[in-house]
């Protein structure tokens, strides 16, 4: 890749979007894949007042301007009543900031705020670039694909969405766990508490939860625990209390619980098998750490996108999924056929770790740079 001095000594970028981690965290690897390899660059973001990368973007030491935006409430019409002053409001904010920044390129990804800047700079002749996580297109870059020069995608078969030309199969920009099978397991299990030589599965439903994955575990504790299974269970902080009073003359030396799992990569190490949500980035870390997954997709996302994630690695052999609605009867007795499966286990960690994309970042900030050169 060329340096930076090549190109111009003040390379500027604006990147947007927000609303979810799934867009916020492949937001921020991103401008850290840019700080890293152009030490001198501007990266400016643009979020939505309100939302989550309001608050995590400056923790990253990145500066944020808010738009007054939202999308489309379908649950409550009545709600949308100020949409179309929102719109034009962020219309000329984004505008204003495009003047006074003079960004070189900008990037989207996803999200109501992702919107009116991939559209101004289109109409300014900005360069800009997508970068969509899931398998099923969210509606904001379906809508300005076509003005986009370049659509980084994390998943293969995108051209049904998209124009061929303008695809890169670079994969999820997030964090790498690729080295998980290194780290000591004695290390790992015993920052845990748990015995290394158990069988073990790790479960986790996002930073807020998921109560089917969760109220499927307390139902089969006990068969669990007969067993001799060991759990990481995150929880995650909406149902935390709740569940620790409810599992709390279960709970042993075979199973750790808590609202979120700081050491992700001890918690990958230690796993056998992994219970998790569909998510694009949870999905992305999976295959780095090259883990056999049970996914149960989550029935409230927008376009059921989270069941045709989880179908892309059925179909290729590279985890299992459980439907939300069939996940009390089910997951659990699937869980521990998969543990007992040990040559299922392997083939479908071989073939998950074959999906990832360990230099995603890298090769979005190459795609970038090439548009900026253009």
């Amino acid at each position: 890749m060329e340096q930076l001095n090549s190109i111009k000594d003040n390379l500027k970028i604006i990147i947007s979007g927000g609303g979810t981690g799934g867009h916020v965290y492949p937001a921020l690897a991103i401008a850290d894949e840019i700080r890293t390899t152009y030490p001198k660059a501007e990266i400016l973001f643009i979020g939505a007042k309100g939302r989550m990368e309001m608050e995590k973007v400056p923790q990253h030491g990145y500066k944020i301007v808010g738009l007054w935006i939202s999308g489309f409430q379908r649950k409550n019409i009545f709600k949308n009543i100020l949409l179309p002053f929102k719109i034009i409001s962020s219309f000329y904010k984004v505008n204003s900031i495009i003047s006074e920044f003079k960004p070189d390129a900008v990037v989207g990804v996803g999200g109501y705020a992702s919107g009116p800047l991939l559209y101004v700079a289109a109409r300014r002749k900005i360069p800009s670039l997508i970068q969509e996580q899931n398998s099923y297109p969210g509606v904001t870059n379906k809508v300005l694909a076509s003005r986009a020069k370049k659509i980084c995608v994390a998943y293969p078969g995108m051209e049904v969405f998209f124009a061929k030309e303008k695809i890169a199969y670079t994969g999820n920009p997030v964090r790498d766990f690729s080295k998980v099978a290194n780290i000591p397991k004695k290390e790992s299990f015993a920052y845990f508490n748990l015995n290394p030589d158990k069988p073990t599965i790790l479960v986790v439903g996002g930073s807020l939860g998921a109560r089917t994955i969760n109220n499927s575990i307390i139902k089969h504790m006990d068969a669990i625990i007969d067993e001799d299974i060991q759990l990481i269970w995150q929880t995650g902080k909406f149902y935390y209390e709740d569940i620790k009073n409810q599992v709390a003359t279960k709970v042993n030396n075979q199973i750790w619980i808590n609202s979120f799992i700081e050491r992700m990569d001890y918690a990958y190490a230690c796993a056998d098998i992994v219970i998790s949500r569909a998510g694009a980035i949870s999905i992305s870390e999976l295959s780095l750490a090259g883990k056999a997954s049970i996914f149960v997709p989550s029935p409230n996302v927008a376009e059921d996108h989270q069941t045709k994630n989880a179908m892309v690695l059925v179909e290729n052999e590279a985890a299992l999924i459980v439907k939300d609605n069939e996940a009390g009867g089910n997951l659990i007795p699937v869980a521990m056929k998969l543990m007992r499966d040990k040559s299922l286990q392997e083939k479908l960690a071989k073939n998950i770790f074959a999906l990832a994309k360990p230099n995603a970042a890298k090769d979005i900030v190459n795609e970038l740079i090439q548009l900026i050169k253009k």
